[in-house]
């Protein structure tokens, strides 16, 4: 079993099409939308935790490459700036997935890219602007 977060950008042309319903019917796989911004005229973006078998997701992953979405690890989306970061923990009470956390030993807030959802909610509180979100 495969489970990955990811970010899908959509040409303009895409965005009235099935493509995640192509991708539950067709390759079976599960979904779980973490954030979605379309922009009339423009693009839209998803983002989306995708699960499925191996054999599946590949090629489920290259059904939207050969539709010409753009697909990108959630991951490479949310940096933490760790000049910037003073470690005062303000984002730390605010994150719902416990993505940043505060290590009770050293008293930094860590960050675990792996449970971030893109939701952003710690980036107004962040005093220093140490967190960014790229996409």
């Amino acid at each position: 079993m495969v489970s990955n977060r990811i970010v899908l950008t959509f040409p303009h042309s895409l965005l009235d099409k099935p493509v995640v319903y192509k991708l539950v019917k067709d390759y079976n796989l599960s979904f779980n939308i973490l954030q979605a911004r379309v922009t009339p005229e423009e693009e839209g973006l998803l983002v989306l935790e995708l699960t499925g078998e191996k054999e599946d997701y590949d090629k489920g992953i290259k059904y939207l490459t050969d539709l010409g979405v753009r697909i990108q690890p959630l991951s490479k989306d949310i940096i933490r700036d760790e000049e910037r970061c003073t470690h005062c923990g303000a984002c730390v009470v605010i994150c719902p997935t416990g993505a940043l956390s505060l290590d009770k030993t050293t008293m930094k807030v860590d960050f675990n890219s792996e449970k971030c959802i893109a939701c952003e909610l710690c980036v107004k509180p962040c005093p220093p602007r140490a967190m960014v979100v790229k996409f």
